[in-house]
C-alpha cells in the first residue's frame, strides 16, 4: 500500500468519483446545519438548543481503490492543500485503512462470501483477535459521529448503526481490496477479460469461489441454493479460527532453555556438552488470558485443573480443554511437533535438540505468530534482550604527530580487525573450535548464542589472509558511529577501538562533551550567554575538525549570534575566505542587522535583486567580505558562479527548506565547496527521519550512506516499523552533529531573561515595492501643495496606507484577492508560527487593523488547517469570555489567538501563550507593552518571547530608529499615537517615507 500519493494521482482519483445524492443527518440550530468546526463558524452556546435533521446534497462516490489512495494521502496531514483542510471524520478513516493495512501485513485474514441476492460476492475478510479486537474497540470509540451520518434518501430516521459495526464493514472492504492488489495487474485484467467475454465455465461453485477472490469485483452468479451451501461451508471452515479469536484465553509457546549440567565441560570461551541428550530444549504449552497477559496457565495444568487452576480459568461458557484441544489441532497443520505431541494423553509440550532449536527460533516461530498463536523466547534471542552474534571491531593505534602537527581527519591509518562473541575476543584456534562443532546454538560463559556456520568461515579466511586495512579517520568516525563499514562475510560490525587522539576524537564526539569551552572572539559586540557560549564551543570544535553541525535550538535562543561569534572567529584568525549565508529572503533583513549589531567589522554583502552581481564581478565583491547573505530562492539560479568562490563555510539557515533531497536548491545546496558547514533550525529535527537524509547529506556527506540505503536501513523500519533498534542507530550516527536545546530546559531558562524582545526585519515583495512607491509619490504630490489640518490629514492617510502595504497588498485594495505570496511579512509570520505548532506552544498576534487580522486569520487556518481565535471589537462579550477560555484551557484549545490591538491590547489574561507577535507597530512603547502584558503577567510560567515585526528600508524601520535613538522622543510620543509625525517637516517626511536599497525580495 502506498504511504503517499502525489497531487496528479489524486486529481486521478478526484476523476473517477462518481456523484450521487444522499442524505446526511446533522445537528441544526435555527433552520441551520451546525458548523463542523470554529474555522467555518462559530458554534453555539450552552443555551442554544440543537437537534438532528437530515441534509440533502451531492456526494462523490468512489471506487474503494480511490478511496485508499486519498487516505493515505491524508495519513499525518492537517491540509491537503491550501484551503483544504483535512476534517476530523477523514483524518479517523485514515487511521482505520492503516490498522487494515497492518492486518493485511500480518496476514491475519481469511476468504470468505458475502451472500446479497443477485450482488453475491467473494471476499477477504480480516480475522481480529487478540490486540487487533482491542484497536478495533479503541478505534470504534473515538469515531467522530460525522462517519455515520449519512443514509439514502428513502430513510427517515438518524443512523443508529454501532460504530464498531461501520468501522468493521469498512475495515473488511479496505482488507478485500488490499488483498487483491497484490495481484498481478496481467492476472487481474485476464481475470476481468474472462468473466466479461463468458469465456470461461467452471465445474463446480467451489471453482468459481476461488476465482472470484482473484477477480476485481469478486461477483458471484449462480444457483441461490449452491451459494447458500458454499457459504455454510466457508463459515465451517473457518469456525476453528473464528472461535479461537473470540475466546478470553490464547494457545501459548514458550522455548525453554536446557538447564546446566553438573557435567558440563570448557572448551575456550565456549560449553561443550559430553552427549547430545543432554543438550534437550523444551517447547511448553500454555494458555495466556487476553485481558490480563501476566495470568498464564501450563497445558499440563490445565487437561486436570482443580480448585484454584479451575477458578482461575473460568471465563463465562469458555471451555478451556475443549479450546486448547482444538487450537493444538489447529498448530499441528504447521508444526510436525505438535502434531506427534498430540499423541499423548495430556500434551504440555515436547522436547528438541539444538538444531530443532534454531529452527524453531528461526522458522516455527514467525508461522505460529502469524497463525495467532503467543510466541515467548529467551530474552537473548529477542530485542529486547543481548542477541550475542559474532562481530568484528576494527582496531586501530593513533599516529604520533612531530612538531606540533595538526590533526587532521583526513589522515591515512592502518587498522586490524578483531573478531568477537559478545564482548568476548576470539582467537584463531577459538574460532576453528567453534567451526567444528556444527552447532548453531552454543553456550558461552552461561549464555546462548547463535552461531552462523557461513559467518565463522568467513571469519576464519579473512583472518588467514591478513585482517588489516587502510582508512581515513573521517571514515572511522562514521564506522565508529554506527555506519557502513566493510566487514567480510556479512559479520556485524562492533565498532572501532582506538588509542591517543583518535580516541579521544570519538569519546568527544559519542559522549557529547571533552571540548574545551573556546573564548569568544574579541571583536564580537555583545555578551554571550552561557547556553550561547556552549552552543559556540561546540560549532567550535566541530568546525575544527572538518565536521558539518546542526544548531537546532528553539527560537528565540539565539542561533544566529552563536554563529555569527563562529564567522568572527575565523575572520579574526585570519581566515579571510567569505562565508556564505543562504536562508529565506525573509530573513536575509534580520542577519543584516544582527550582523551589524554583533560583528561590526565583518564586511558583508547582500546578494541579492536585479542588480545584484554575477560571474566575475560577483566572486570579486565575495572575496572582499567576511560574509555573503542570499536566498533559498538563488541558491540554484546563481549556482554556477556560486560554486567559483572558496568559501570558508556555508551556512543554511531555516535548514528545513532542504528536507526534500530531490529539489534543485537541496542539490545545489550540497554541491557548494565549502571548509565547513553549518545548519540552523528550530525545528526537532530528530523527529522527522525522512529528512535527515538530506541534512545529513549537506553537513557530512555520506554518514547516512545512498538514500535509498537510509530509506532501506532507518527510514522504513522507523517510520512503517516502530523499529527501536534502527531509531536508536540512526541517533547515534546524527546525534553528534545536532544540538538541540529547548527553552523548557532547567540549564536554559537559568539563562534566560523572563521576557525576551527581538525585532524581525522582514522584506517587500516587488508588489508592495510597486505599492509603495506609488503611494509615497501620490503623497509627495500633495505634501507640497497643502498646509495646517489638511496637511496633517495628507500625513496620517500616507502612514496609515504605507502601514497597510507593508501589512498586505490586498489590505490597502481592499479587493478580496489572493492571499499567499504577496507580503514579505506574513510569509516571516507563518514560517515562525510553523516552529511555535511544531513544539505545542501558544502564541499572541497582534495588529492595529481589523481588516487585517481577518486576512491574518484566513491564511493561517488554509495554511496549518488549524482553528485561529480572532478578537476584534465587533466580538460580543459572551463570545469574547468563551474565546478566552478556550484559548486558556490544557486540552486542545486552539493555539494562535490573533487580536486587534484595541480590543485585545487590555484587561485580558492569555498566559497560556509564551510567543507575542507584534505584527504591526503601533510606535508607542506604552501601548505595546500593555499589549504583551497580556501573556507577560502573574500566572504566566515560562519564559516569554516578544517578536515584533518591521519592514526594512521602509518607513518602518526608519521610525523605530528615530524612537530608539532619541528616548526624549520616546518619552514625548508615549500615549500621543502617531499625531507626533505630522510635524516634521516635508523634507524629513519624503525622506522617512522612501525605500532605502534593500528593502525588496527577489
Amino acid at each position: 500500500m502506498s504511504a503517499a500519493l502525489d497531487a496528479a494521482a489524486l486529481d486521478s482519483a478526484m476523476n473517477q468519483a462518481s456523484a450521487e445524492t444522499v442524505v446526511v443527518w446533522l445537528l441544526t440550530v435555527e433552520g441551520r446545519p451546525l458548523a463542523s468546526s470554529h474555522m467555518i463558524a462559530e458554534l453555539p452556546g450552552p443555551n442554544e438548543h440543537a437537534s438532528v435533521s437530515p441534509w440533502e446534497m451531492t456526494a462523490l462516490s468512489l471506487p474503494t481503490k480511490r478511496v485508499i489512495e486519498l487516505l493515505c494521502y491524508c495519513a499525518g496531514r492537517e491540509t491537503l492543500s491550501q484551503g483544504v483542510v483535512v476534517g476530523a471524520d477523514l483524518a479517523f478513516y485514515a487511521q482505520a485503512v492503516r490498522f487494515a493495512g497492518s492486518i493485511v501485513a500480518r496476514q491475519s485474514f481469511l476468504p470468505g462470501i458475502d451472500l446479497n441476492g443477485a450482488a453475491s460476492r467473494a471476499r477477504w475478510e480480516p480475522v481480529i483477535a487478540g490486540t487487533d479486537a482491542q484497536r478495533l474497540k479503541q478505534l470504534s470509540a473515538a469515531m467522530p459521529h460525522a462517519c455515520r451520518a449519512l443514509t439514502g434518501r428513502e430513510d427517515t430516521s438518524p443512523p443508529d448503526t454501532p460504530a464498531v459495526i461501520v468501522l468493521s464493514a469498512f475495515i473488511t472492504e479496505v482488507v478485500d481490496e488490499l488483498i487483491r492488489s497484490a495481484f498481478t495487474p496481467d492476472s487481474r485484467s485476464s481475470v476481468a477479460a474472462s468473466r466479461r467475454k463468458q469465456a470461461r465455465s467452471f465445474e463446480s461453485v467451489h471453482d468459481q469461489w476461488l476465482h472470484a477472490l482473484r477477480a476485481d469485483d469478486g461477483a458471484m452468479k449462480g444457483d441461490a441454493t449452491e451459494l447458500v451451501r458454499l457459504a455454510e461451508q466457508v463459515r465451517d471452515w473457518q469456525r476453528p479460527v473464528a472461535a479461537q479469536a473470540a475466546t478470553p484465553f490464547r494457545l501459548c509457546f514458550r522455548l525453554e532453555e536446557p538447564e546446566e549440567q553438573d557435567n558440563e565441560m570448557s572448551g575456550g570461551v565456549a560449553t561443550i556438552y559430553t552427549s547430545a541428550s543432554q543438550c534437550r530444549w523444551q517447547v511448553r504449552y500454555l494458555l495466556q488470558a487476553l485481558d490480563d497477559p501476566s495470568l498464564i496457565v501450563p497445558a499440563a495444568q490445565v487437561w486436570n485443573a482443580r480448585g484454584r487452576q479451575a477458578a482461575l480459568l473460568k471465563r463465562g461458557a469458555f471451555r478451556p480443554r475443549e479450546y486448547l484441544l482444538s487450537a493444538l489441532g489447529q498448530a499441528a497443520k504447521v508444526s510436525p511437533q505438535v502434531e506427534r505431541s498430540l499423541k499423548a494423553a495430556a500434551p504440555g509440550g515436547y522436547e528438541l535438540d539444538a538444531t530443532g532449536a534454531h529452527e524453531f527460533l528461526q522458522e516455527q516461530a514467525w508461522v505460529l505468530e502469524q497463525a495467532g498463536f503467543g510466541v515467548m523466547l529467551p530474552a537473548w534471542w529477542t530485542r529486547k534482550g543481548t542477541k550475542l552474534k559474532l562481530t568484528a571491531r576494527a582496531v586501530v593505534e593513533s599516529p604520533k604527530f612531530q612538531g606540533g602537527g595538526r590533526l587532521s581527519l583526513e589522515e591515512i591509518v592502518k587498522f586490524d580487525w578483531e573478531v568477537a562473541l559478545g564482548e568476548e575476543r576470539l582467537s584463531l584456534a577459538e574460532l576453528e573450535m567453534l567451526a567444528r562443532l556444527k552447532s548453531p546454538l552454543v553456550r558461552v560463559r552461561g549464555q546462548w548464542v547463535e552461531l552462523n556456520a557461513e559467518e565463522i568461515q568467513a571469519a576464519l579466511d579473512f583472518w588467514k589472509k591478513g585482517a588489516s586495512g587502510r582508512a581515513r579517520v573521517r571514515d572511522l568516525v562514521q564506522m565508529a558511529l554506527g555506519g557502513s563499514a566493510a566487514v567480510p562475510g556479512g559479520i556485524a560490525f562492533a565498532g572501532v577501538e582506538a588509542t591517543g587522539w583518535i580516541d579521544d576524537l570519538l569519546a568527544q564526539l559519542e559522549e557529547g562533551k571533552g571540548y574545551a569551552e573556546t573564548p569568544v572572539p574579541d571583536s564580537f559586540v555583545g555578551t554571550l550567554r552561557p547556553y550561547q557560549v556552549r552552543g559556540y564551543s561546540w560549532l567550535s570544535f566541530l568546525r575544527d575538525w572538518g565536521l558539518g553541525a546542526c544548531l537546532a535550538d528553539d527560537m528565540g535562543l539565539g542561533k544566529t549570534p552563536q554563529t555569527l561569534a563562529l564567522i568572527q572567529s575565523d575572520w579574526q584568525a585570519n581566515d579571510r575566505r567569505p562565508t556564505l549565508v543562504v536562508c529565506p529572503m525573509s530573513v536575509v533583513g534580520n542577519w543584516q542587522k544582527e550582523a551589524a549589531r554583533f560583528t561590526p567589522d565583518l564586511p558583508v554583502m547582500v546578494h541579492h535583486g536585479l542588480t545584484r552581481a554575477k560571474g566575475k564581478a560577483f566572486k570579486r565583491e565575495a572575496e572582499r567580505s567576511a560574509l555573503v547573505l542570499s536566498s533559498y530562492a538563488l541558491l540554484h539560479r546563481d549556482f554556477e558562479f556560486l560554486k567559483e568562490v572558496e568559501w570558508a563555510s556555508v551556512v543554511l539557515d531555516e535548514a528545513q527548506n532542504i528536507k526534500n533531497p530531490q529539489t534543485k536548491q537541496a542539490q545545489a545546496a550540497r554541491a557548494l565547496p565549502s571548509g565547513y558547514r553549518v545548519a540552523l533550525t528550530g525545528t526537532p529535527v530528530e523527529n522527522n527521519v525522512g529528512d535527515l537524509w538530506s541534512l545529513m547529506e549537506f553537513l557530512n556527506p555520506g554518514f547516512l550512506g545512498t538514500l535509498t540505503q537510509f530509506k532501506r536501513n532507518f527510514f522504513l523500519p522507523i517510520q512503517a516499523n516502530g523499529d527501536e533498534e534502527a531509531a536508536r542507530r540512526l541517533k547515534r550516527l546524527t546525534g553528534p552533529f545536532i544540538l538541540r536545546r529547548l527553552k523548557t530546559d532547567k540549564t536554559i531558562i537559568a539563562d534566560l531573561p523572563e521576557k525576551q524582545e527581538m525585532k524581525v526585519f522582514c522584506t517587500l515583495t516587488k508588489e508592495q515595492a510597486s505599492l509603495y512607491a506609488a503611494v509615497v509619490e501620490d503623497a509627495s504630490k500633495e505634501l507640497d501643495g497643502t498646509e495646517g489640518i489638511q496637511r496633517k490629514g495628507v500625513v496620517l492617510a500616507t502612514l496609515s496606507k504605507l502601514k497597510q502595504v507593508c501589512n498586505h497588498p490586498a489590505q490597502l485594495l481592499g479587493d478580496n484577492s489572493a492571499i499567499g505570496g504577496r507580503s514579505g511579512k506574513l510569509a516571516r509570520l507563518t514560517e515562525m508560527l510553523e516552529e511555535v505548532l511544531a513544539t505545542g506552544e501558544r502564541a499572541l498576534v497582534f495588529t492595529q487593523f481589523a481588516e487585517m487580522g481577518a486576512l491574518i486569520r484566513r491564511h493561517l487556518q488554509e495554511t496549518f488547517g488549524r482553528e485561529v481565535l480572532f478578537l476584534h471589537g465587533a466580538v460580543p462579550k459572551r463570545q469574547r469570555d468563551l474565546m478566552v477560555s478556550r484559548f486558556q484551557s490544557e486540552d486542545g484549545g486552539p493555539r494562535v489567538f490573533l487580536l486587534s490591538l484595541k480590543a485585545g491590547g487590555t484587561g485580558l489574561n492569555l498566559t497560556a501563550a509564551n510567543h507575542v507577535f507584534h505584527f504591526d507597530r503601533w510606535w508607542n512603547p506604552a501601548v505595546e507593552n500593555q499589549a504583551t502584558d497580556r501573556a507577560f503577567r502573574i500566572g504566566q510560567r515560562r519564559n516569554v518571547q516578544v517578536h515584533k515585526f518591521l519592514c526594512a528600508g521602509t518607513l518602518e524601520e526608519k521610525i523605530d530608529e528615530m524612537i530608539q535613538h532619541k528616548q526624549e522622543l520616546a518619552e514625548r510620543i508615549v500615549g500621543a499615537g502617531e499625531g507626533w509625525l505630522t510635524e516634521l517637516s516635508t523634507a524629513a517626511l519624503k525622506e522617512l517615507f522612501t525605500l532605502r536599497e534593500g528593502a525588496v525580495a527577489e
